[in-house]
């Protein structure tokens, strides 16, 4: 009787398990079959050398609990073996680009450490491809190999850490802090780190890992009506680009810092006018009247010399081109950053993810010894609990936790799908949101003992000199480093960190962005050439589209951008979908399952109770709160935006959020048969739709260990 390979998730003991011995050597091929079902007839010579029986057990004792189930024998009965495979893999190849339309196999070579595998050693086995011609030969081998995967986990750990760990954490969380109570902002801050950041974190990266697709594409997997939250996911990230600037800013300060004096440090600059203040000569019995008519030297080299900013958003005025150029390094930077996918951006992350924090912790032993610093530091953390009880202040630590975790951005889904399949997603979640939010709180005690340093040299209070966002970092802590003993020193430090910290969340940014388009149409870009063509032309036609915003009138564009078109409103909204496409069209309970397979482990109890109701509800009353407490956006007293400027700005806000609805309600217009048919098959995904099962298997190779997954017909 002839020999088959079946896989099965059937459990059965360990002890009766066949043993091969003997070598096809018929003239037609064995028959890969799952349940007598004939799947996938592909040449195959298994020779066998050794016991199966000591190698197999050894394994499924080792390395339970098991993830697959191996069977070897003939047709009628098969014994079966339970293998958990290792968590180390070291290579991944397809087997087969496209066999019949309902079958699909892929197979991960792992080569781990270990007695089980020193004696999978002395087995010998291939398994060759199904007959493909060189056409699909060449696609195959294109596709597998744009794609990719990150070389190791390090790599992986050190992109995700490098992008959630921004400018967020040090220019608006502890302005939040000290605005939201101090230490009592801590309470709401954890407490909906919990309920939606761990749970919203967990989610994306599964999601990303397990479909091993882009925003768009991977909703195909899950449930295809809900892919228009990958498309305002991609608009999201289309805004998002305009944050390069800031890079543009810090390079531009970064360079006038090697000067031997900081021209922000005193009036004699030809920029400068009659009002403005040399703080660096101030003395402690300045009062704050003094300061009403006049202008800082930091804030006249922000606003003259940097930005040459204009009247209004209606006049943009002319390219400043010192900013142009700067852009345009930042542009190249972020090109060869990612011009070869993850393998390049996976080793430029050891540099740009780690000396930040080699700064900030020099800038903290640096900033806690300064006289006054500990007046600072009271102000960032001193209790004020009646704030606890305010509706506002859980709204800015909500927000504060999607925009640090950059959750419902799709760019969690992006880098999770270049993980393996078995990668521990869930223990990352922990380690990652921990390392954002101590990033955050240890940050804060770096912007506020500087000022609290600078209030004393001032004689002023600490609140008059506090800032947030653009404010703190080009203009109260370049103005606080020029006080100091060695400024340039500081001053050099703080804008390296300040531009490593926006360089990892720009290309990462960027990244994802290109991956889900490139997913989308993997037959045109997936091509070898095409896909750096692809990124050239996308850095190329931001950089032109972004020059308005280094013009004499770019910082109005920019904050316009900012406070509409990546407002809460938009994260919000994609959030709720995504939790209501997972939690309940796709079913919690199976994403649960589909987390234990991968990590072998199962998330705790409250992760779904959070999918299904807690972030919905939080999400939704936060954005009603800032719906029904909207104020038009103003940077200054001085200065309103127009009418117009403000239609432009909803308009970038709604175009986001509308993909959701109006993606879903074009894809039931497409569809055939009665409205509940339709809504059938668009809430399944696209495996279940083609009636296809997958399951798991393994096989011992010359390779070590192979898992097999198999997609076949579902019986009926």
């Amino acid at each position: 009787m002839e020999d088959h390979l079946v896989a099965s998730h059937e459990p059965h003991p360990v002890d009766n398990i066949y043993q091969l011995g003997q070598r096809y050597a018929s003239p037609s091929p064995p028959v890969a079959e799952l349940g007598g079902d004939p799947l996938l007839p592909f040449r195959s010579v298994y020779p066998h050398q050794g016991p199966l029986d000591r190698v197999l057990s050894h394994a499924a004792g080792v390395l339970s609990p098991p993830l697959a189930v191996i069977a070897v024998g003939n047709s009628p009965g098969q014994a079966h073996c339970p293998v958990r495979v290792p968590e180390e893999v070291r290579t991944s190849r397809s087997l087969g680009s496209a066999p019949p339309p309902s079958v699909f196999i892929r197979t991960i070579g792992l080569d781990a450490t270990g007695d089980s595998m020193s004696s999978v050693k002395e087995l010998h086995g291939t398994i060759w491809e199904p007959n493909m011609n060189r056409k699909q030969k060449k696609r195959k081998k294109s596709h597998g190999k744009a794609r990719g995967k990150w070389a190791n986990k390090t790599e992986y750990l050190l992109v995700v850490a490098g992008n959630v760990v921004g400018l967020g954490n040090v220019w608006r969380f502890p302005y939040l802090c000290y605005k939201n109570g101090g230490g009592a902002f801590l309470v709401p801050y954890i407490m909906l780190a919990v309920l939606c950041g761990l749970p919203l974190f967990l989610m994306e990266s599964a999601i990303g890992q397990y479909t091993q697709e882009g925003a768009v594409t991977c909703w195909r997997k899950l449930c295809p009506l809900a892919q228009g939250i990958g498309y305002g996911q991609l608009i999201i990230k289309l805004y998002d680009f305009a944050y390069i600037v800031i890079q543009a800013w810090a390079l531009l300060y970064l360079i006038f810092s090697f000067s031997a004096q900081l021209p922000w440090a005193h009036c004699g600059n030809s920029w400068n006018t009659d009002n403005c203040v040399d703080l660096q000569h101030s003395q402690s019995n300045v009062t704050v009247g003094n300061f009403t008519n006049t202008t800082s030297a930091a804030t006249e080299f922000w606003e003259r010399r940097a930005l040459s900013i204009s009247g209004g958003i209606g006049e943009l005025g002319s390219v400043r081109w010192d900013l142009a150029l700067c852009l345009l390094a930042c542009w190249t930077f972020c090109y060869f950053s990612i011009w070869k996918g993850v393998k390049s951006s996976g080793k430029v992350v050891y540099f740009t993810a780690v000396f930040p924090y080699v700064m900030l912790m020099v800038l903290l032993v640096r900033g806690v010894t300064l006289p006054g610093a500990w007046e600072g530091i009271k102000y960032y953390l001193y209790p004020d609990l009646k704030q606890v009880a305010v509706l506002e202040v859980w709204v800015e630590a909500g927000s504060q936790i999607f925009f640090s975790y950059s959750l419902a951005s799709g760019t969690l889904t992006v880098l999770g799908s270049y993980n393996e399949h078995n990668n521990n997603c869930y223990k990352d979640t922990f380690l990652l949101c921990l390392l954002n939010s101590g990033t955050s709180f240890v940050a804060g005690f770096v912007v506020f003992s500087v000022l609290g340093f600078m209030a004393e040299r001032q004689g002023v209070p600490v609140d008059m000199v506090v800032d947030s966002g653009p404010g703190l970092a080009f203009i109260a802590y370049p103005q606080a480093t020029a006080l100091m003993p060695l400024p340039q020193f500081w001053t050099i430090c703080f804008f390296l960190m300040l531009i490593l910290l926006s360089v990892d969340t720009h290309f990462v940014t960027v990244e994802c962005f290109i991956t889900s388009v490139s997913d989308l149409f993997p037959k045109h870009f997936r091509t070898p050439g095409r896909s750096e063509i692809f990124v050239l032309l996308i850095c190329i036609a931001s950089y032109l589209i972004q020059l308005p915003l280094v013009s004499e009138g770019g910082i109005y564009v920019f904050h316009l951008i900012d406070f509409y078109a990546c407002n809460r409103t938009c994260i919000d909204i994609m959030a709720v979908c995504q939790c209501l496409a997972l939690g309940w069209i796709f079913g919690a309970e199976r994403f649960y399952t589909i987390i234990e397979e991968m990590t072998g482990t199962r998330p705790w109890f409250y992760f779904k109770l959070c999918w299904k109701y807690f972030i919905p509800v939080l999400t939704m009353g936060s954005f009603i709160v800032y719906m029904l407490n909207f104020k038009q956006m103003a940077i200054s007293a001085a200065y309103v935006y127009p009418y117009w400027a403000h239609v432009l700005g909803w308009i970038m806000s709604m175009s986001s959020i509308l993909m959701v609805p109006l993606f879903a309600i074009v894809q039931i217009c497409l569809g055939t048969g009665p409205l509940r048919q339709r809504l059938s098959i668009l809430c399944q995904p696209v495996e279940d739709q083609t009636g296809q099962n997958t399951k798991m298997g393994a096989v011992e190779t010359d390779e070590g260990l192979m898992m097999l997954e198999v997609s076949e017909p579902k019986m009926s």
